[in-house]
């Protein structure tokens, strides 16, 4: 949805916003009206990001680091009066052939600073001036992956915390109109192309883990223009009665996790009942 000014006199930040669905972001929020932060690791690509998109700053750095999340939301704050927007993007994939056989510690815990830290980070930084305004809109990044389907461990066990992080803020900061929501995009970008990835994927179909509905999307992907819309309108005043959500963009879907709630599986009172026994449980737990 383009609305021209609909984020007008907006600050935004926007984390891994140098290339991908990142950079679509931070262009589009701009063509809306926001002034943007544009965040990437190096310099040279902040820089080249900043030059595309009129009117942002360029900040560097990896907001895995808590000194460059609260450069971040102050260089926001001073350079366009307020944090209305942040936007986390920032993302990197599994090693090739990563799974729980081969993956070392340092791995792992590598992939879950750069998507649950860098969203921990900011958010804590950005949160507080928020909160001090009365308003503010915090728009996640996820996955497909946190269903476990793409196998993987650091990534998909980042995303599923980026998931239950949101939901937290959300709940937390509901009181002083801060929402909070998720996107799980699907987007060619250089995490999902390439022999490797290519590669991947096809074994995962093979092996039966990837459905073919699945497997073509992933082969296939629209751009990261078709994803960024979802983010523009998650940051926007449009949805000022939305948070605690969970979305979808792939090129030309959009949808919505359900939330989840429990089944009853068995129950009785444990005031008047012995515990279940194993094989009771087993008789009421269908496969």
């Amino acid at each position: 949805m383009r609305i021209s000014g609909l984020l007008s006199g907006r600050g935004a930040v926007v984390v891994g916003g140098t290339r991908g669905i990142g950079l679509a972001v931070a262009e589009l929020l701009a063509s809306l009206g926001a002034g943007v932060v544009v965040n990437g690791r190096d310099d040279t690509s902040a820089d080249e990001a900043a030059r595309r998109i009129p009117g942002a700053v360029a900040l560097a750095g990896s907001p895995a680091d808590p000194s460059v999340a609260e450069a971040l939301i102050a260089t926001c704050a001073d350079e366009f009066d307020s944090v209305d927007i942040l936007v986390n993007c920032a993302g990197t994939a599994e090693p090739p052939g990563s799974s729980i056989l081969n993956i070392t510690s340092a791995q792992f815990h590598e992939l879950l600073d750069a998507h649950l830290g860098t969203t921990f980070e900011t958010c804590r930084a950005a949160a507080p001036r928020m909160v001090a305004q009365g308003r503010g809109a915090i728009v996640n990044t996820s996955s497909f992956a946190f269903l476990g389907d793409y196998g993987g461990t650091g990534y998909p066990a980042g995303k599923g915390a980026v998931n239950s992080l949101t939901l937290a803020i959300a709940a937390e900061l509901k009181e002083h109109r801060v929402r909070a929501n998720v996107v799980c995009p699907g987007a060619k970008t250089r995490l999902s192309s390439g022999a490797e990835y290519e590669e991947h994927i096809t074994a995962l179909n093979r092996r039966g883990l990837l459905d073919d509905v699945s497997f073509a999307g992933a082969m296939d992907a629209g751009p990261p223009e078709y994803v960024a819309p979802t983010y523009a309108y998650l940051a926007s005043d449009l949805t000022e009665d939305i948070s605690g959500q969970i979305f979808i963009a792939a090129g030309g879907f959009v949808g919505r996790f359900a939330r989840q709630t429990p089944d009853i599986v068995a129950y009785r009172d444990h005031h008047g009942a012995p515990p279940w026994t194993v094989q009771e449980i087993a008789a009421q737990i269908t496969p």
